[in-house]
């Protein structure tokens, strides 16, 4: 855990106590932009059941969608760790990149030149207005962490993702890595 100011590229890890919240439950947040104006951020541990070809069926690949939070959720977005073949992409950090020309990263896809260990698509993302977030986390809504898996995150984090964080937060989070995901239902 870390207490320097919120940016981008941190991860913001649900605290235990948000339960019932079908979005936020669990969710570990790649944050992609924070400023005076707001931030935005991507669930990256919520695979939908659904892969970029049942999306966009000219893609012949089978990397999984990902729930990247409730805002514009019939939109679609990625991140990826390969500025160099998709051009106008936008750093979020630790070689992290956010968009891109898509006509270009759909032949990428399809020539067999990126990999599901390079990009992740979400529908939708996370966005709250000026001082919201901040405002969370005085509430104890999020952990701060430092994203210490830098580009190699969109391999890495998987449905397991906020257990694995709870973890190595240690401490009095222990308890929470084995609570069920409704400790009401226990």
């Amino acid at each position: 855990m870390i207490s320097e100011k919120l940016k981008k590229g941190h991860l913001l890890i649900a605290e235990p106590s948000i339960i019932g919240d079908l979005s936020f439950n669990r969710s570990v947040i790649l944050l992609a932009d924070h400023n005076k104006e707001g931030s935005i951020g991507f669930i990256i541990n919520k695979p939908l059941k659904y892969t970029i070809n049942d999306l966009i069926p000219e893609i012949e690949a089978n990397f999984k969608i990902y729930n990247g939070g409730p805002v514009e959720q019939d939109n679609l977005y990625f991140i990826h760790n390969i500025p160099e073949l998709i051009p106008n992409s936008v750093e979020i950090s630790n070689g992290i990149y956010w968009g891109g020309d898509f006509e270009s990263t759909k032949d990428l896809i399809n020539d067999g030149s990126i990999s599901k260990n390079n990009i992740r698509f979400f529908l939708g993302y996370t966005g709250w207005d000026e001082n919201q977030l901040e405002s969370e986390m005085q509430g104890n809504s999020w952990i701060i962490a430092d994203n210490n898996y830098k580009n190699k995150i969109i391999g890495k984090s998987t449905t397991h993702f906020w257990k694995e964080q709870i973890i190595e937060l240690g401490g009095d989070y222990l308890i929470w890595s084995n609570a069920p995901e409704n400790p009401y239902l226990n």
